[in-house]
C-alpha cells in the first residue's frame, strides 16, 4: 500500500518519514536510524512520551492472549520492554523470541535482560519481519510494538504474522496511530515536529532521527485502514483499541 507502482523501468519508491525513497533503501535507512538511537532510545522515549509509553505496553501486555507456557514472537524488540513483561506472563515454561532487524537494538536488549539477570527463556534472533525465519504455526502469540510503522512492505509482515501463529493465536500491534480530537491535534504536532527533534539534538545529539520517527508516525496507515489490511492478510476478528484519545492504538488479530 505505501508503495508506488514503477514507471518507465524506474524502480519502486516507498516513504521514509516524508521523503520518497527507493524501496530498497527504506530498510538501510531505517537501520541508520536505530543504530544512532539505540543507546539512547529508553530515555527518549520517556522524554517523548513524558513516560506514558510504560502505561500503554503494560497494559498492550496485560491484556494480550497469552499464559504459562505459551511461546512468544516479540518483533522489533528493540529494547526488550515487550519481552520482559511477557515473560513474567508466560512464566518459566514459556518461552520468547526478541525478534529484530537492526543488530544495535537487539544487543541492547540482550544486555539489559543479562544485567537484570533475566537469561532463561529468551532467544534473539536478527530478522525481517517481511521473511520471518520460522515455520508455520510456529507461536501462539506475536507482537510488535512500535514497530510496524518502520517496515517496508507492511502487507507482506502481517502476512508472515499470520503464517508464524498457531491457529487460535493471536497477534498485537502497537502502534502510534490517529489522534481522534481535533483540537488535540495543533498541539500534537508541535510536539512532534518542534519539540521532539530539540529533544533529540539535545540528549541524544541526533535531532534528524526524532524528526523521521514523527514523520514516519504520520504516514503510519490510520486505525481503520490498519484493520483493513490485518483483514486482508487472513487475521480473524480485526480490530482495534485507541489509547490515550488515539496517539497509539492496539491493533488485534486471531489465526482461525
Amino acid at each position: 500500500m505505501s508503495d508506488q507502482t514503477p514507471r518507465n523501468d524506474q524502480p519502486a519508491t516507498t516513504h521514509f518519514g516524508f521523503r520518497d525513497v527507493p524501496t530498497g533503501d527504506k530498510q538501510k535507512l531505517v537501520g541508520q536510524v536505530f543504530s544512532s538511537v539505540a543507546g539512547s532510545y529508553d530515555l527518549m522515549n520517556d522524554l517523548m512520551s513524558l513516560g506514558i509509553h510504560r502505561v500503554w505496553k503494560r497494559y498492550f501486555v496485560a491484556t494480550a492472549q497469552v499464559r504459562r507456557g505459551d511461546r512468544v514472537l516479540d518483533l522489533a524488540g528493540g529494547t526488550g520492554d515487550i519481552a520482559l513483561l511477557l515473560k513474567d506472563r508466560v512464566g518459566d515454561t514459556g518461552s520468547i523470541v526478541l525478534g529484530d532487524i537492526n543488530g544495535d537494538m537487539l544487543r541492547v536488549g540482550r544486555d539489559r535482560m543479562v544485567d537484570r539477570g533475566k537469561v532463561a527463556g529468551f532467544e534473539y534472533v536478527q530478522m525481517n519481519a517481511e521473511a520471518l525465519p520460522f515455520p508455520d504455526a510456529s507461536f501462539d502469540l506475536v507482537t510488535i510494538a512500535f514497530g510496524l510503522r518502520n517496515v517496508t512492505d507492511k502487507d507482506a509482515a502481517l502476512r508472515e504474522m499470520h503464517r508464524v501463529l498457531k491457529v487460535g493465536g493471536q497477534a498485537r500491534v502497537l502502534e502510534f496511530s490517529d489522534v481522534t480530537q481535533d483540537w488535540f491535534k495543533p498541539i500534537y504536532d508541535f510536539h512532534s515536529f518542534k519539540v521532539l527533534p530539540r529533544l533529540g539534538k539535545l540528549f541524544a545529539g541526533d535531532a534528524d532521527s526524532y524528526q523521521y520517527l514523527a514523520e514516519s508516525i504520520r504516514k503510519h496507515p490510520p486505525q481503520d485502514e490498519l484493520k483493513a489490511m490485518m483483514g486482508a492478510a487472513g487475521f480473524a476478528r480485526a480490530g482495534y483499541r485507541n489509547l490515550s484519545g488515539g496517539i497509539v492504538a492496539i491493533h488485534t488479530g486471531y489465526k482461525a
